[in-house]
């Protein structure tokens, strides 16, 4: 039980931090659309790779540096990408209430919220390297912190993404979206020259 509890606070550690996927969970929370697969997506993606690190996958990674280095650059220009969307969002916006929103397709958030978990290099860093590495230093019992720390990813996106309904009364006040789109674009921009400052070795 003690491992468990390692993995998940050390899964919390990680992922509690405001970052790009954090905040398109907490956005689509809001807006109500499609939650279920965000938070689905979000947890099974960071299962995934937990699971690889533990098995060692990422010793492997370290081994073959040019595939971070091709994540870096794609995932710091769909950034940017993407925080200028929320920029021109932010000057945009009028109509802020859930039943007036536009929906967006499920194929398009499934998209998003797929290349906003993969396409960051931080991922990467978080789930298979760091904790697959943590996880290791518990020998046999490195499966038992693998499932804390999925745990605690699961926890988190079903607390962002369900739980920030609470705030429904917010989105009635046009400068709440304005601010949210801004810092969410800040969020990026700044990630992403986190990603071209970062050595990734």
């Amino acid at each position: 039980m003690d491992i468990v509890v390692a993995g998940f606070l050390a899964g919390l550690a990680l992922i509690v931090a405001i970052g790009a996927q954090n905040a398109y969970v907490l956005r689509q929370g809001l807006a109500r659309n499609h939650v279920g697969l965000v938070v689905l997506v979000c947890a099974v993606a960071d299962a995934l790779l937990i699971l690889a690190g533990v098995a060692g996958f990422g010793e492997v990674v370290r081994a073959v540096p040019v595939v971070l280095e091709i994540f870096r650059w794609v995932g710091v220009v769909y950034l940017l990408w993407f925080a200028a969307k929320s920029f021109v969002s932010a000057t945009k916006t009028n109509v802020l209430l859930p039943s007036e929103e536009e929906p967006k397709s499920r194929g398009a958030v499934l998209a998003t919220v797929l290349a906003l978990t993969f396409l960051n290099p931080h991922v990467y860093l978080d789930t298979v390297l760091f904790l697959g590495s943590l996880g290791n230093q518990y020998g046999e019992g490195r499966w038992l912190f693998a499932a804390g720390a999925m745990t605690g990813s699961l926890v988190w996106f079903s607390t962002i993404g369900f739980g920030a309904r609470a705030a429904a009364g917010l989105m009635s006040k046009p400068i709440f979206w304005r601010i949210l789109d801004t810092i969410i674009g800040l969020v990026m921009v700044t990630i992403a020259l986190m990603l071209v400052t970062t050595d990734l070795g």
